[in-house]
């Protein structure tokens, strides 16, 4: 399906899968290189996802790895308006969504810097459909459920709830590596078509995670083949948007599948 998505009056049209690169402004996020703490390195990470294809960049301030400490409110405050200034002062035109569980976080960058989509890692609250609601933002709602069964039984009844109140761009995100066993998560891929019967866009990001680099029992350094395999399942089973650390490795998967879709 077709699908475009209101980014403050500019159409972001999804009829071919976009790339989502990952701008991480924390020191313990997973990924070691992901890790962007100065300016400059804020600026050429962002430089080099663009220059490579990725048409949304979502920046985070909080990592939420397992077992990791969950930075305080105001840090990541502190985290996301240092990245957001240096993002919209060197590329203004840029589509940026911030991954954050907190609906006042949300409400600051979306305020401050003209943040435009909120891709929420929380699971969806009644406070956080609240907010964005209330900021007319495109809105991730990723799933905490271990199950294609229970995630469809959530996804119905929180989708119902947010346009209630009124919200129209809404993403899906299966949640991978969120509340799953490594078991779970391959039945959910295996299954994530069944997804589309929600009748809206899938986001898939899955890179270099544990479900990952655990089959292999590898890191999340030597993980790049598996995610590149994986993001092209995702795509054929109907994907919209992948999230991810290499940008240009995703940009090749979306080129193939869309030739052999032709």
């Amino acid at each position: 399906m077709n699908y475009t998505l209101n980014v403050h009056g500019r159409l972001l049209d999804l009829s071919r899968p976009l790339v989502m690169g990952i701008l991480n402004a924390t020191p313990d996020s997973f990924f070691a290189d992901s890790r962007q703490q100065t300016e400059e390195d804020i600026a050429m990470c962002c430089q080099k996802m663009l220059s490579e294809g990725a048409a949304i960049i979502d920046v985070g301030g909080c990592s939420t790895r397992p077992g990791g400490e969950v930075a305080t409110e105001a840090e990541e405050m502190k985290r996301l308006r240092t990245a957001l200034a240096v993002v919209r002062r060197e590329h203004p035109e840029a589509v940026i969504s911030v991954d954050t569980f907190r609906p006042d976080v949300a409400r600051m960058t979306v305020e401050e810097f003209g943040a435009d989509i909120i891709n929420d890692v929380g699971g969806g609250t009644p406070e956080m459909f609240r907010m964005v609601t209330r900021l007319r933002a495109p809105y991730i709602l990723m799933s905490l459920q271990p199950t294609i069964r229970e995630m469809l039984l959530s996804y119905a009844e929180k989708v119902q709830q947010l346009r209630d109140m009124g919200a129209n761009d809404i993403i899906l995100d299966p949640g991978f590596g969120f509340g799953k066993t490594l078991e779970q998560n391959y039945e959910i891929m295996n299954d994530l078509e069944k997804l589309l019967v929600m009748e809206l866009p899938l986001l898939v990001g899955i890179s270099r995670k544990s479900m990952i680099y655990r089959a292999f029992d590898c890191t999340p350094k030597e993980a790049l083949n598996g995610t590149t395999a994986l993001n092209t399942i995702a795509l054929m089973k109907g994907a919209s948007i992948l999230r991810v650390h290499d940008v240009k490795e995703a940009m090749e998967c979306v080129k193939i599948v869309g030739q052999l879709n032709r």
